[in-house]
């Protein structure tokens, strides 16, 4: 499981060393990851670091002295350095071991003072006369082309402290450089500047990043979108903090984690025990809605699925999925461990009724789709909503918050939460990542979905799967595991977007996807990840 922490956790918890004069070791930890880090991207992009050309761009800031000491390292490596500082004020000690390694100094100016070749030629003779670095000035479009044509960029602009977006002259370099082109390899230095670390808010623009080197713990916002889409891979490197950090802000379940709290059935099992699924889906104007939902349920494992709904609809179904028991019976009627209701279900008055009684039955709800417009007012964290972007700002608006889906895409984390603390219900907000909150603000994020899955019918496969899961997921072992009570929900919310997202992947296979494809995918994804808990 990765855990993510915001910058103010991170800072508080690297506070006490501080306090205790281990400032200097810390930042050498954090430069010492992020050279190790560097050396083996640049390998695989590059096939060998010696001769790279790397540019640094500093701040005025720590984060600059963490990719002005990674760079010291990376000279002795063979790589050619240059840094770029973007402020009058540098971190002195980072910057004088720069330059006595050899490193080229550029300070970045307003206006336009050449092209960057003739920069370097007077950067040299700037050094070979004594000058200082501080006499030699680019301006932001001479240093975008030098940056733009290095091996490896190392963005060391913005930290975790900072606010706000990038400012001129720093700004204008971003600008330019995206517009030229970005290098071979980017590499963030803690997070790609510009981005929040606490929600993944991009203010103004930001240099994508091929990799970003984080310290001390993952930054909340790194797992996030936008920032997600920005950050590229991303790497933590331990720099001492563990005892001195909270529980985390966020957690994304890896597939060790899904392994283990998969549901499997025992030598005395039977379909009752290995848990009964209600589905409320589809209408004349949606059957395929029921048909997906349905085949994804069985696809995951479930031991029993009990389908309501028109008749015509259950002769679908039951073509499709022959072990589903279908019938126009009632909610009451109907024992199950959980309930899924509202995929396709718009427009028709007994499948709305049935959605509502399936809310009020107490039982684990799903409620997706057309369940998601007529919510009673007093949910529990059993009741899972999964909204995307539009239907959550109609659920908002509910609770008396106007907001607008621009807002929500742009800080899903918040509104997820927002809406989840409001409602009383689990929160999962779809979108290119999947974000789920408890009522309590404990959140998940899973990005483990190809954007090939943005297709018709992958929320319905979706809920399927989630529809599953929560009757049949065992909750002691995420107590076990250090999952509280009060968030057990969205952990299985948790589980049912990864492995969807994963089964997707596999099923695309790098090309287009239908649906369907991926419920046909989940039986052998579900058996490698339980190969993972054999093996481990």
């Amino acid at each position: 499981m990765i855990s993510a922490w915001t910058g103010g956790q991170i800072r508080a918890a690297e506070q006490p060393l501080l306090d205790a004069g281990h400032g200097d070791r810390l930042m050498a930890t954090a430069a010492h990851g992020l050279a190790n880090t560097v050396v083996r991207a640049v390998r695989e992009t590059r096939g060998r670091v010696y001769g790279a050309r790397l540019v640094v761009i500093a701040g005025s800031g720590n984060n600059g002295g963490d990719a002005l000491f990674a760079a010291v390292a990376l000279a002795r490596r063979g790589m050619s350095t240059t840094a770029v500082l973007t402020s009058t004020r540098s971190h002195r000690q980072a910057l004088a071991a720069f330059e006595n390694a050899g490193g080229t100094v550029l300070r970045l100016a307003e206006g336009d003072d050449g092209t960057a070749a003739g920069t370097a030629v007077s950067t040299a003779a700037a050094r070979a006369s004594g000058a200082p670095a501080e006499a030699v000035h680019v301006s932001p479009t001479s240093a975008a082309a030098f940056c733009s044509s290095a091996d490896v960029l190392i963005d060391g602009i913005l930290g975790t402290g900072a606010s706000g977006g990038l400012r001129s002259p720093a700004k204008d370099l971003v600008e330019d450089i995206i517009a030229l082109g970005p290098p071979a390899l980017t590499v963030a230095c803690d997070l790609p500047s510009g981005v929040s670390a606490d929600t993944g808010e991009v203010f103004g623009p930001v240099l994508p990043a091929d990799l970003t080197v984080t310290f001390g713990g993952t930054k909340a916002g790194l797992l996030t979108d936008p920032a997600a889409g920005l950050a590229g891979r991303v790497q933590t490197v331990d720099i001492g903090l563990g005892p001195h950090l909270p529980a985390p802000e966020r957690r994304r379940l890896e597939p060790a984690d899904l392994a283990g709290w998969w549901p499997v059935p025992q030598r005395t099992s039977h379909k009752y025990t290995r848990g009964v699924l209600g589905i409320v889906a589809g209408s004349a104007q949606y059957p395929g809605a029921a048909l997906l939902c349905t085949q994804a349920a069985a696809a995951t494992g479930v031991g029993m699925i009990r389908y309501l709904g028109p008749q015509e609809i259950c002769r679908l179904v039951n073509l499709s999925t022959p072990e589903a028991v279908c019938s126009q019976g009632s909610v009451g009627e109907s024992r199950v461990q959980a309930w899924l209701v509202g995929p396709g279900a718009t427009g028709d008055p007994d499948q709305q009724a049935r959605a509502r009684d399936a809310l009020a039955s107490g039982v684990p709800v799903v409620a997706d789709a057309g369940a998601l417009d007529s919510l009673p007012s007093d949910l529990g964290p059993q009741v899972i909503l999964t909204p995307h972007a539009g239907e959550l700002v109609r659920i908002l608006a509910e609770q008396d918050v106007e907001v607008t889906r621009e807002q929500v895409e742009a800080s899903p984390s918040d509104f997820a939460r927002l809406a989840a603390g409001l409602t009383g219900a689990t929160v999962l907000l779809k979108g290119a990542v999947t974000v789920i909150s408890s009522p309590s603000g404990a959140l998940f994020i899973q990005d483990n979905a190809t954007p090939w899955l943005a297709t018709a019918g992958s929320g319905d496969t979706l809920a399927g799967i989630l529809g599953a899961l929560a009757a049949t997921v065992k909750r002691e072992l995420l107590t076990e595991d250090g999952i509280a009570e009060p968030d057990h929900w969205a952990a299985v919310a948790a589980m049912a977007a990864a492995v969807h997202g994963i089964a997707g992947t596999r099923a695309a296979a790098g090309g287009p996807v239908a649906a369907s494809d991926i419920s046909r995918a989940l039986p052998e994804t579900v058996r490698t990840l339980l190969n993972l808990r054999q093996n481990g």
